[in-house]
């Protein structure tokens, strides 16, 4: 993380405590998955990775000076050109509306921001993400920080020493990619963004 946008400077954070949505128990409220399976929100996987990069800066200087620095955009752009990092994204016609991203090994996958310029667009995203993470094969989602946002969600706050018993074998796996990627409709998003699970209240 930077502590602002001009400053060149990285700063490295090992939290005691890990935020992780259990891709088994994800949780989707009824009016959002209203909104996925009716939205003529298109979700596209890697349409535009800097684009939504850019998106996550400029929203979250909207409220206060970014953590996304030029340095993150262009080393997570770097790792999204290695196949390493990947968006969901929002579109609304050609409009890119809202997205996330987040970099993939093995079979975890390390969310990193999201941004909505549309109401629950980065939430449609965050549901596909669930969906294709479990269509895929994979087995964690760090979202690094519990915040209220997530709590929906039904997010984790896992300490340090169980989070890495879990991430361990997860990094060994060796999911799906073209399932990742492939197209989803709204309904197949929810089924699988469900999967092992059967609520949405």
């Amino acid at each position: 993380m930077a502590d602002s946008r001009d400053d060149d400077a990285l700063v490295m954070i090992r939290p005691h405590f890990r935020g992780v949505i259990p891709l088994d128990r994800f949780h989707i409220p009824t009016r959002l998955a209203r909104t996925v399976r009716n939205t003529d929100l298109i979700v596209r996987v890697n349409g535009d990775f800097p684009g939504v990069i850019a998106g996550c800066a400029a929203v979250i200087r909207d409220r206060w000076d970014t953590w996304i620095n030029r340095r993150i955009e262009q080393a997570y752009t770097e790792l999204h050109d290695r196949g390493h990092a990947h968006s969901v994204e929002c579109w609304a016609g050609d409009t890119l509306v809202g997205g996330l991203y987040g970099v993939q090994i093995g079979g975890a996958f390390f969310g990193e921001s999201m941004f909505t310029r549309q109401r629950d667009a980065s939430k449609v995203a965050l549901v596909h993400l669930v969906a294709r993470l479990n269509r895929a094969g994979f087995s964690l989602l760090d979202a690094q920080f519990v915040n209220d946002h997530l709590k929906q969600f039904n997010i984790l706050d896992v300490p340090h020493r169980l989070y890495m018993q879990d991430l361990r074998p997860a990094l060994e796996q060796t999911p799906d990619m073209a399932a990742f990627r492939a197209e989803m409709t709204g309904q197949q998003a929810l089924d699988y963004a469900r999967q092992s699970t059967s609520q949405a209240s």
